[in-house]
């Protein structure tokens, strides 16, 4: 098994799916949309899911399925944001920038993560938001689980107090850079521009605005044994850095949207499959707010509990926030 890859999932089915208006100011990936149908956009996102899902189990992922009735969560299906797991039984809890995705967090999730995986401890920094300061988890983080390097694009999404305290506690060194659009916006999440495999690393270094520290994370990534795969800054629009690597029952897989798979170019889908099969998903519609494959997958990087050989993959009840039943 790949330390960097995981062989288990938690991915949220939403009934209520819509683009987040709230979070349009900074993330330039979330086009305008027109909110008129809105059951259109809920029925068609729910389809994304459950196919996601199905497509994963067919080549050996555990899918951890839970379901999200509730209307005011609009960016739930992405739920790395909010938590992430990490070998040696730990899990991290984030401080979310946007006022309606913190009702994201749901006990049902880290209790079924408790009742099935060996859970050491639950750090949660989300206090930090009563100070203005958020660490959107995997999002803001691309993080190399070999190395233990925390490769962060410099974001109001991605404040350095929060990063600072993660990285001390959960041992990784950080590596800051600025990274910037077209338009010299700020990349709003890390994971949309660089996706770190076991033996590759797909990144969009020309969007990072300084070449010395450019060199610096290619050299990291290089000195690790990984292929570095170059993306333009088109292909990262076609959501092409918002891929995850994962371990299945018939080796890694590389699960990506099929827009991005479409934007990869032939010599770059070559390179990628001497490591991992591509497993390309439609999922346009979750693709409307900004955020593709990647964003959707929460890896479990914990140990099963031995004395269980099954347990369940999806929550027997909802929850709608951190310790609250719906």
């Amino acid at each position: 098994m790949s330390v960097q890859s995981p062989g288990t999932v938690v991915l949220i089915r939403p009934h209520r799916f819509t683009p987040n208006s709230q979070t349009a100011d900074d993330n330039t990936f979330q086009p305008l949309v027109d909110l008129s149908n809105l059951n259109e956009h809920h029925h068609t996102a729910h389809g994304e899911v459950t196919v996601v899902a199905e497509t994963l189990r067919a080549n050996g992922i555990t899918v951890h399925l839970f379901e999200d009735e509730h209307e005011g969560r609009p960016d739930s299906v992405f739920p790395n944001n909010w938590f992430s797991t990490h070998a040696g039984g730990h899990i991290a809890v984030y401080p979310m920038c946007t006022p309606n995705r913190r009702t994201e967090r749901r006990q049902d999730i880290l209790e079924l993560l408790k009742q099935n995986y060996r859970v050491q401890d639950v750090i949660d920094y989300s206090g930090l938001e009563f100070d203005g300061i958020y660490l959107e988890g995997t999002g803001a983080m691309v993080l190399d689980h070999v190395s233990r390097v925390a490769y962060v694009a410099r974001s109001q999404r991605a404040d350095p107090v929060a990063l600072e305290r993660f990285c001390t506690n959960f041992g990784y060194e950080p590596l800051v850079f600025d990274a910037v659009d077209d338009s010299g916006i700020p990349i709003y999440h890390t994971n949309v521009m660089m996706c770190v495999g076991t033996r590759f690393a797909l990144i969009g270094l020309e969007l990072m605005t300084s070449r010395d520290r450019r060199d610096e994370v290619v050299e990291r990534l290089t000195s690790s044994g990984r292929t570095v795969i170059e993306l333009s800054s088109a292909q990262i629009k076609e959501f092409c850095g918002n891929a995850i690597e994962l371990e299945g029952d018939r080796g890694r897989i590389l699960a990506l949207s099929r827009r991005a798979f479409t934007a990869l170019t032939e010599r770059q889908r070559e390179t990628l499959e001497e490591s991992c099969r591509l497993v390309p998903v439609d999922v346009p519609t979750i693709e409307l707010a900004g955020g593709s494959i990647r964003c959707m997958l929460a890896g479990i990087h914990l140990d099963r509990r031995r004395h269980q050989d099954r347990w369940p993959t999806s929550a027997p009840a909802p929850f709608s926030a951190l310790g609250a039943r719906q």
